[in-house]
This record gives structure tokens, C-alpha cells and sequence, in this order.
């Protein structure tokens, strides 16, 4: 006999394991093809005085309103900008913390701006033409520029965090990124906007339950399946010619 043959209970518990195995990679698979989406950014109206950061974009100089959320999870300036429906771009240069184009997914299926042909996004952004990132404490009604980067920065429950695209002095003091509204008009229940303020948007939730595609599972599990039809039959087979050999 071949020393290479398995007696029937070695070759039932050799077909059990490959069996079990297969049952988890069709878990796997499974859950890897309807896997939910991050969390939804809460409705604005469930930031309070104490609770979650209204997180704001201004998209004007895309023809666009400024875009507000509900952060859920307040970290830091940059974990807002990156939940929710958020999504944010860094340089090559400098990495993904700086903030170099910001999209939101459910806002012109996700665009984000500046787009590459308006800026590459490999070095720095010129001063004339970055994110400036603003921030307004709770209960305070004026805005404060940071001059540190969004990662440093972790905001308070009630307060608000506002990017506006355009240029600054280095005090932050002047210039076309100075936000032309303030975080009170954010913190507002009511949209639209005051007397010569840009347009305020609430953006459009995107729902937590949402599945993300990452292609069809359907080639894998029918793949798995055969495995579990061969190793099946691998076994009877092995069974059924050591009874014969025995009779």
C-alpha cells in the first residue's frame, strides 16, 4: 500500500477540516462584498451646545454652497473631515494631513475640489490657493484661524470647524479665505442664508446601512462550493475503497 494513502477516518477528518476552512472563507467573502459604509454624519439638528461639532465647507469658488454635517465623533479637525460622507486628499509632498482637496460623497457624486487639472496636489499649495481651516469654540460667535493643521486641533462638543478655499495673510487676518459667515449662521437650525452671506446647505445624508461594492462574490463562491463537492466526494470515495478492500 502507498504510504502516501489515508485510512478512511484520516481522510473523513482531512475532509472535515478543508470543509470548515471553506465555511469561512464563504463568511469571509460574504461579508467582505456588503460591507457597510462608514458612519453617517448626524442630522445638524443633533449638534447641541453639547454635543457633536457642526463641521462646514464652503464650495463657492465651485459655484457651490457651503456644505454642513453634524460631526459624530469629534478627535480632531481632520477625523471630521473623514467620517460621515467626508472625504479628504493630501500632497505628496506633505502627506495626507495636509488637507489638499475635500469631497463629500453624497455632493456631486463625491467631486472633490480643487479637482486635479486645478491643482495638482504634489507639492504645498501656494498661500493665494489652499484649505484654510477655521474654528469657532462653543458658545463663541467669531472665528479662529489655525495656523497648526487640522490634526493638532481637537474640538470641543458645540463648537464648529469651517474650511474655506482661497488665500490668507499668515496671521490669517485677511484675505479671500477669511469666512464670509459666521458660526452661529452654522450652528442655526435654518438653512438658506442672512444678507450677502454665501448659501448654507445641509448635506444630504448618506446612510450608514449603504453597502459598498467591491465587486461581484459570486465567481468565489461558486469556486468554494465546488471545493466542498470535491472534498465531499474525496471522502466517500476513500470510505467506500477501504470497505471494498476489507470485503
Amino acid at each position: 500500500m502507498s504510504s502516501s494513502y489515508l485510512g478512511p477516518a484520516a481522510a473523513v477528518r482531512r475532509a472535515g477540516a478543508a470543509v470548515s476552512g471553506a465555511v469561512l472563507i464563504l463568511a469571509a467573502v460574504a461579508g467582505a462584498s456588503a460591507r457597510p459604509a462608514v458612519a453617517a454624519a448626524w442630522p445638524v439638528s443633533d449638534c447641541t451646545a453639547s454635543a457633536g461639532v457642526i463641521v462646514a465647507v464652503d464650495f463657492a469658488p465651485w459655484g457651490g454652497p457651503v456644505l454642513r454635517a453634524c460631526g459624530t465623533t469629534p478627535t480632531t479637525g481632520f477625523a471630521l473631515l473623514n467620517q460621515g460622507g467626508w472625504d479628504t486628499a493630501g500632497t505628496e509632498h506633505d502627506g495626507p494631513g495636509f488637507v489638499c482637496r475635500i469631497g463629500y460623497s453624497g455632493y456631486r457624486r463625491g467631486t472633490q475640489y480643487p479637482t486635479p487639472a486645478q491643482q495638482a496636489c504634489v507639492q504645498t499649495p501656494p498661500a493665494s490657493a489652499y484649505w484654510a481651516f477655521w474654528q469657532a469654540a462653543p458658545g463663541q460667535d467669531s472665528w479662529t484661524y489655525s495656523q497648526q493643521g487640522a490634526q493638532s486641533y481637537h474640538p470641543a462638543p458645540g463648537s464648529v470647524s469651517l474650511w474655506v478655499f482661497g488665500g490668507t495673510n499668515l496671521a490669517g487676518t485677511a484675505g479671500s479665505a477669511v469666512p464670509a459667515i459666521s458660526p452661529d449662521s452654522l450652528r442655526a437650525l435654518t438653512t438658506g442664508a442672512a444678507a450677502g452671506d454665501p448659501p448654507i446647505v445641509n448635506a444630504p445624508p448618506v446612510a450608514a446601512s449603504v453597502s459598498v461594492s467591491h465587486g461581484s462574490a459570486a465567481p468565489t463562491l461558486i469556486a468554494v462550493a465546488v471545493v466542498l463537492l470535491l472534498l465531499a466526494g474525496g471522502a466517500g470515495a476513500a470510505v467506500r475503497r477501504r470497505r471494498l478492500e476489507r470485503s
